[in-house]
């Protein structure tokens, strides 16, 4: 009789797997990209707040990735930190301490590069996040939005940002948008509409950081 319970049981989780404790539904990914490009380098102290912010946010069994936007970001070598939180608090506060600390190394050597590979840092971003199955994926754009490609860097095709949350942080105003805010104004709609045809559920601009942090991440 029991072993028959057991068997019902077993079947009922698996066909409600939801109302068994999926926890991969109810995590965050955060992947968080850092413009190092030209004078925007300058903003590194910023960002490192920004990351401050979300390791005191997440919790355990949620994801963070922090990478680099160079002149070609697609690759893994760009990201600067990486970590799943334990379920452990223990693990967890250890886990956060040795990123916070990777962190302050990066921001104390960061060197301007000479182009901005934004989309490629996405497509990255978006394949990190994919491979830790979270159920709330977002990724954090700190940059100017600005994006300037090298000779021989193809980015002009469709990419895939299908149940992703893009956020844009400290989006900095260039020379030129001083002297035209249309410039400014067509840079962040045509972000807008790419992701949006990419796929992305939100896209959200945070320029407020001192009262807007909350919104870099989604309600659970």
């Amino acid at each position: 009789m029991r072993n028959r319970l057991t068997y019902l049981l077993i079947a009922v989780c698996m066909m409600f797997s939801s109302a068994c404790g999926d926890g991969g539904a109810h995590t965050h990914g955060v992947y968080m990209l850092v413009d190092t490009s030209g004078t925007y380098a300058k903003e590194i102290t910023k960002a490192s707040k920004i990351i401050n912010y979300l390791l005191a946010t997440l919790n355990p069994g949620d994801s963070l990735a922090v990478a680099k936007v160079e002149s070609r970001s697609f690759t893994e070598k760009d990201i600067v930190a990486k970590v799943t939180f334990d379920k452990r608090p223990s693990q967890a506060t250890s886990q956060k301490r040795a990123f916070k600390e990777k962190i302050q190394t990066f921001a104390g050597g960061a060197k301007g590069s000479a182009y901005t590979d934004i989309t490629g840092g996405l497509i990255q971003g978006a394949e990190y996040l994919n491979e830790t199955k979270s159920g709330i994926k977002t990724i954090v754009i700190f940059s100017d939005m600005q994006e300037e490609l090298g000779k021989g860097t193809v980015r002009d095709f469709p990419i895939n940002l299908e149940g992703f949350r893009i956020v844009a942080l400290n989006v900095t105003k260039l020379r030129t948008d001083n002297a035209d805010p249309r410039l400014y104004l067509d840079r962040l709609s045509q972000w807008e509409e790419r992701v949006r045809k990419a796929g992305a559920t939100e896209w959200v601009v945070v320029n407020d950081l001192e009262n807007n942090m909350e919104s870099i991440l989604a309600t659970r």
